[in-house]
């Protein structure tokens, strides 16, 4: 856990200032050491979907090490065990997905406390200094490790009032994906009336006194959601913003294509290179 990098990410949400990061979903921890060189506020490490296992993790956690960058883990599930492990390879928070009710907030919330406000296992592992700074740490993490609950379908977002008189939560997350497939438009980012229905559940967060994010889908889009109210802004997904570098350079030489689901470059449902 990174003190000085977590109270300057608060105090700029506090101040209803934008904090900026990274998506973060490719192996190479190098891309994590991106974002800190560039002075990133954060970064999330994403282990519900693709396929990092925990040495990606950990490598990418270690990229953030004395930085102002705060990493934070998106947890596959709502898991005691696994939000254990994350903490005590050092995060600074986990993102918790599907969170629809108060109740499963709070248990989100035990999960990452240490006893008596939860049920935190204490480890001596790397956020303990392997054991050495045992008290320093249990005395700071409380207080200070983020759990950010992932507001991703209707039915949370009819709940948001009652999860926003959760203790120890002042920042959500929202998946507009997902909140469209459960408003019955699978594969669409924002399906009809969705982006309305986002803006209100931002409006409810707000009026509460916390803050709310989500990831943009260009830079347009970037400007226009932190213009918007949003403050925890995601400039994109690192596989994505690849894509749309190397289909920049590909239009400008004529040879553009969309990617297809076989990821085969002769399918025929795709473009051919000329």
């Amino acid at each position: 856990m990174q003190l000085p990098a977590i109270q300057q990410f608060r105090q700029k949400l506090a101040d209803d200032e934008p904090v900026f990061g990274l998506w973060v979903t490719l192996e190479s921890a190098s891309i994590t050491e991106m974002a800190v060189a560039l002075g990133m506020d954060w970064v999330v490490i994403d282990a519900e979907h693709g396929h990092l296992d925990w040495r990606d993790i950990i490598g990418h956690v270690r990229a953030a090490v004395r930085s102002r960058t705060v990493v934070v883990v998106r947890v596959a599930e709502l898991n005691r065990g696994v939000i254990k492990r994350v903490l005590d390879i050092g995060a600074d928070g986990v993102i918790v997905p599907w969170v629809e009710t108060a109740d499963q907030l709070g248990e989100a919330v035990a999960c990452a406390r240490y006893p008596t406000e939860g049920v935190r296992g204490i480890g001596a592992e790397r956020a303990t200094g392997w054991g050495e700074c045992v008290g320093e740490h249990v005395a700071d993490a409380n207080g200070n490790i983020l759990v950010i609950p992932l507001i991703e379908s209707v039915k949370a977002g009819d709940n948001i009032d009652e999860m926003l008189e959760v203790p120890g939560v002042d920042l959500f997350f929202i998946g507009p994906s997902d909140f469209s497939a459960t408003a019955g438009y699978r594969g669409q980012w924002e399906g009809p009336g969705v982006a309305d229905k986002i803006l209100a559940v931002k409006d409810r967060i707000r009026a509460a006194g916390k803050q709310c994010g989500l990831l943009a889908t260009s830079n347009e889009n970037l400007v226009a959601r932190g213009d918007a109210g949003f403050r925890m802004l995601g400039i994109g997904i690192d596989g994505s913003l690849l894509l749309r570098g190397i289909h920049g350079a590909l239009a400008a030489i004529g040879r553009d294509r969309k990617i297809t689901s076989t990821l085969d470059p002769t399918d025929p449902t795709g473009s051919q290179p000329g």
